[in-house]
This record gives C-alpha cells, sequence and structure tokens, in this order.
C-alpha cells in the first residue's frame, strides 16, 4: 500500500490532505507539535501579545479519522523550527515504514511575526519563519528522497502561498501580512519548479498547491483581529480533494501544470472544475 507524510496535520489544511489521502487509500503519517486536543501553545502572531488559548484540533484527531478510513496512521510529533525534530520524525517514520510514497510539506511557523512590520519584527522571528516554511520542507526532502530516487517513484507537494508570488494590499496587521512570512513563502514557491526539473527524469514529481484563503480553525479563532474574514474562506476540504486528486491522477495533473510557473495548482480553481467536492462551492442562495 502507498505511504505519505504530511506535515503540520492536526487541524487545518493539513488534517483536511491527510484525511483525504487516507480515503484514496494511502497509509498516511502525520506530525505537528499538537498531539492531544486543549494543549496549550503560542499562536499569536504578533510580538505585541502572547495567546495560549487551545487552538482546536490535535494529532491524535487527525489519527483517529485517518484509521476511520481503515488504513494504518502514524502520528510523530514535531517543531518545524526545531531541525533536529523534523529530522528525527523523519528517520522515525522511514525506520517504522521504510521509503515513502507521498511527501506533503504543508506545516509552517506559527507565532509572532505573522502579523508584524519590518521595524518592529526581531530578526530572530524572520530566522524562524524561514527555517519553518523553507528548510523544514528542504530538510524532509533530503531525507526521503533516496528512497523515492531508489524506486524510481514519488510524489512531492509544497503547500504555497499567494503571499509568496505578490504584494500584500495592505500592511502587516490590517489586512496585509508580514516580511517573513512573504519571504519564505516565496523561497519555498521556487522550490518545485527547480527540484521538478533535477528529479522528473527518475519518476519524481514536485508540485506547489496554492489553496487561497482558507477559513481554517485558527483563522476562525485568531485572525479576526488583523482583519481576515474566516467566512469568506473555503473549506479546508478544497485543498484536500485536490492533493488526493494529484496523487492519484498524475496524468490530469501533468497536464495542468505543463508550462505553468513553478508548477503551482491554484487549488479551488481544480477543485471547481473538477467538482471535486459535491457540496462546494454551495450553490446560490435562491
Amino acid at each position: 500500500m502507498s505511504t505519505a507524510f504530511v506535515t503540520g496535520a492536526s487541524r487545518g489544511i493539513g488534517k483536511a490532505i491527510a484525511v483525504h489521502l487516507a480515503a484514496a487509500g494511502f497509509e498516511v503519517a502525520v506530525t505537528a507539535r499538537t498531539t492531544e486536543e486543549g494543549e496549550r501553545r503560542e499562536h499569536s502572531s504578533t510580538i505585541r501579545s502572547s495567546d495560549t488559548s487551545p487552538l482546536p484540533g490535535s494529532l491524535a484527531t487527525t489519527m483517529s479519522l485517518i484509521e476511520a478510513e481503515g488504513v494504518r496512521c502514524l502520528a510523530l510529533p514535531a517543531d518545524l523550527t526545531i531541525r533536529s525534530s523534523v529530522v528525527e520524525a523523519a528517520e522515525m517514520l522511514q525506520d517504522a515504514w521504510g521509503p515513502i510514497d507521498v511527501l506533503v510539506n504543508n506545516g509552517r511557523y506559527i507565532g509572532p511575526g505573522h502579523m508584524d512590520r519590518f521595524e518592529d519584527t526581531p530578526l530572530e522571528l524572520l530566522e524562524r519563519h524561514l527555517e519553518a516554511n523553507v528548510m523544514a520542507p528542504l530538510t524532509l526532502i533530503k531525507l526521503v528522497l533516496p528512497g523515492m530516487i531508489e524506486r524510481g517513484s514519488g510524489t512531492i507537494v509544497n503547500v504555497s502561498s499567494g503571499a509568496g508570488t505578490r504584494d500584500p494590499d495592505q500592511p502587516a496587521g490590517a489586512g496585509g501580512w508580514g516580511l517573513g512570512y512573504g519571504i519564505s513563502k516565496g523561497a519555498l514557491h521556487r522550490i518545485a519548479g527547480i527540484l521538478n526539473l533535477e528529479l522528473r527524469d527518475r519518476g519524481i514529481r514536485v508540485y506547489n498547491v496554492q489553496p487561497g484563503f482558507i477559513a481554517t480553525e485558527r483563522m476562525a479563532q485568531d485572525m479576526g483581529q488583523f482583519a481576515f474574514d474566516a467566512s469568506a474562506g473555503a473549506p479546508p476540504d478544497v485543498v484536500g480533494a485536490v492533493v488526493a486528486w494529484l496523487v492519484t491522477e498524475p496524468d490530469e495533473a501533468e497536464a495542468r501544470v505543463a508550462g505553468v510557473d513553478a508548477r503551482e495548482l491554484d487549488a479551488q480553481a481544480v477543485c471547481r472544475e473538477l467538482g471535486l467536492l459535491p457540496d462546494w462551492p454551495p450553490s446560490p442562495a435562491g
């Protein structure tokens, strides 16, 4: 049976991707910081305040949903800002399951500096963005790549962001985002196209999936104060359905990214055009 590894899978987009891959028949390993519901961790987006209130979601909850699909799941707690933690999780996974077929780099830095302006942001917070959003994905790719090359197949999916390719309409804290998020997502955006050129002749495909605005649990709980309205977002299942389609329909996916910069798929456009979620988008009222 094929296997997948999804980062940032305790809630939101990562959780949806993991569950959709399980429904498609993949055995799924998941990683995140939150292992059980109700844990308190810093998730304030600004240096001006602290917020350790529990967010909905945990590896335990995601694991139960994956196992309900009748496939194995392995939960591997890790912190993307600590490289040794990332390495340990990947090594534990491959020791337990061997080489994996699909790597989904979804997790990212959560914490102060995300919604702060540059003059207020300590440089070490920019470094945390780069470590979690760029170096952690590259570390995981380095670790899983030998197994993919040996078997002559594999798929790597990086969850990208419009913040990496365009400027915000407003400054950070007023509807835009901080420099750390933008520069780290910009660096992540360049990985897929370059690595795909290097690896495609050995059966390995690399993609960016751009979610668009998604109504995650953290978006609803945290981001209203920064002028983000979660009610305007698409459900995380949109991205989950697209990633599952991408890895199970490789020929169709390749046709869609032919000639597209950075091999980026617009998740909401693909989901809508292919009708991957029967109830989304909702029918207009009346």
